[in-house]
């Protein structure tokens, strides 16, 4: 899948607390969706989920951290399992790219 494939994907999330710009994966993503070890689809409703600010599997911490990002500007990352695989999502600062990697990838 490329990455305008995922773009295609996403429908407008009506609930949705930023704009999350042009949406890319890292060749890592890419590489277990081509591998059939994620499907697309979960890419795409980790994506909604980020978008809704449901941050996935992180500290109270970076909940706080992200949702003051909401407001100021700053970067946001989600983080999400699927079986034994963790996908970050990233939104930059500026709200142009979000990007879907793997941790090692960072």
């Amino acid at each position: 899948m490329c990455k305008s494939e995922i773009q295609k994907l996403l429908p407008e999330v009506e609930d949705r607390k930023f704009d999350i710009g042009k949406v890319v994966m890292t060749q890592g993503v890419a590489s277990l969706i081509a591998e059939e070890r994620i499907p697309p689809g979960f890419i795409h409703q980790c994506l909604q989920k980020h978008q809704r600010g449901d941050w996935g599997d992180i500290c109270e911490e970076d909940r706080e951290l992200n949702d003051r990002a909401v407001q100021d500007g700053s970067r946001i990352l989600s983080s999400y399992k699927k079986d034994d695989i963790t996908v970050w999502i990233i939104t930059e600062w500026d709200r142009s790219v979000t990007t879907a990697l793997l941790p090692i990838e960072y």
